[in-house]
């Protein structure tokens, strides 16, 4: 009898379903002009919702210079790339993004990858491979991208207890000064909102003698005088060894990268597989970038629209006695703690109030802090803010969801 293949897959399958984790992929038509509105394509006929769990936090996906760069450079030069950046996919706008992106975090060379995922991957893994036993010290919460890039190095690694620089320092001590050693770690961490302690971490490597590569992922286009992050906001830029960073967030684009010093950069364009055997990004794609890069660098009013209505988020469905979890940052997670009712959750927000939040469950987060992650931008105004409150409340008296109980015991005195 012929092998069930199909069975293996079925299997997997069912019990992602059991355990209340498996993914539906809401088909979501953004209209330009229009954000945070899109049309939302379900069972029934197309309806308009509000996005509120968008990761183009600022709506520069939708900005006019940026469409026009794009639409622009796409009529001179059409749509793909043509090839790998080694066969004819080094595009002149290609060149000019990553200029741009060196500039930004005032280094010496960029390299750009096809997605944020692919940098970390590529990137982390290929730094380490070229350091003779290197030791990699990763944050206990860095992102999937950055676990695999450490996993592929095939370097020793071990694990620093989230934010803990005390625990850091006992493992640098334990490795000795001699010894080669990479900490990765990120600036926003993106399920929590919380922010991780550059400059304590910059001490540490200048004093045991490591290299230091951060993810500012969701942190670029956010934060800094320029849009250059957290270390830049803070004035650390200079002391990180390796920066990486996505087009594909704040700027509202597509693709990753990282910037560092000319050998760095120039040693991962020449022995990362995840580069060399990738097609490039497309003309059209690395000019909206370049455009979205340069406006943020000149502009500061889509920062301070969008931390702005963050805070007022906050502020609102705190005051209703919503969980919402501590957060620093434009990160405002709302805690449910349980997977099926964080699915029912976004099902009902979306299917009684035309609102769009997707539930994020294990393994992103640990199983029991299940939540939906909102993430308001300038073009949430005051009205929405109130209207998803509004919903919410709805949402969680239907369901019954916990409400924070501390909140409403002083709310009601």
């Amino acid at each position: 009898m012929a092998f069930d293949y199909n069975r293996i897959f079925r299997s997997a399958l069912e019990e992602v379903a059991a355990e209340k984790r498996y993914r539906v992929f809401a088909e979501i038509e953004r209209v330009a002009g229009k954000f945070p509105k899109a049309i939302y394509h379900g069972a029934d006929a197309p309806r308009d919702i509000t996005i509120w769990c968008s990761n183009d936090y600022l709506g520069m996906g939708q900005h006019r210079d940026v469409i026009d760069a794009c639409r622009d450079a796409a009529g001179r030069m059409g749509v793909g790339a043509g090839g790998t950046r080694n066969i004819s996919g080094t595009s002149h706008p290609l060149v000019n993004l990553e200029a741009e992106l060196a500039d930004l975090h005032h280094k010496e060379a960029a390299l750009a990858f096809t997605s944020g995922f692919i940098s970390n991957e590529a990137s982390i893994s290929t730094i380490a491979q070229l350091i003779p036993d290197c030791l990699i010290l990763s944050d206990a919460l860095n992102h999937s991208s950055m676990i695999e890039g450490v996993r592929r190095s095939r370097s020793e690694k071990k694990i620093f207890r989230h934010n803990d620089v005390g625990h850091l320092e006992d493992l640098l001590k334990a490795a000795g000064k001699e010894r080669p050693k990479l900490i990765v770690f990120e600036s926003v961490y993106s399920m929590d909102g919380d922010i991780g302690p550059i400059g304590k971490i910059c001490d540490l490597a200048e004093k045991y003698g490591a290299m230091t590569y951060i993810d500012e992922v969701h942190a670029v286009g956010m934060y800094g005088p320029r849009g250059g992050g957290i270390a830049e906001r803070d004035g650390e830029m200079d002391r990180i060894d390796v920066i990486e960073g996505t087009l594909a967030k704040a700027f509202g684009c597509m693709g990753g990268y990282i910037a560092s010093n000319g050998d760095i950069v120039d040693a991962v364009r020449s022995f990362a597989p995840g580069f060399i055997f990738t097609t490039a990004l497309p003309p059209s794609i690395a000019a909206a970038a370049t455009a979205s890069i340069r406006h943020l660098k000149a502009s500061s009013a889509e920062r301070e629209g969008q931390q702005r209505q963050a805070t007022r988020t906050k502020d609102v469905l705190l005051r209703r006695g919503l969980p919402v979890m501590p957060s620093v940052t434009h990160i405002v997670p709302v805690l449910v703690g349980d997977a099926e009712l964080c699915k029912a959750a976004s099902d009902r927000l979306m299917d009684t109030h035309d609102i769009y939040i997707q539930p994020i469950n294990y393994p992103t987060v640990p199983r029991g802090t299940e939540r939906l992650r909102i993430t308001p931008t300038p073009f949430h105004d005051d009205a929405l803010i109130e209207g998803l409150a509004e919903a919410l409340c709805e949402v969680w008296d239907t369901l019954g969801i916990p409400y924070a109980e501390t909140v409403r015991a002083a709310a009601a005195e």
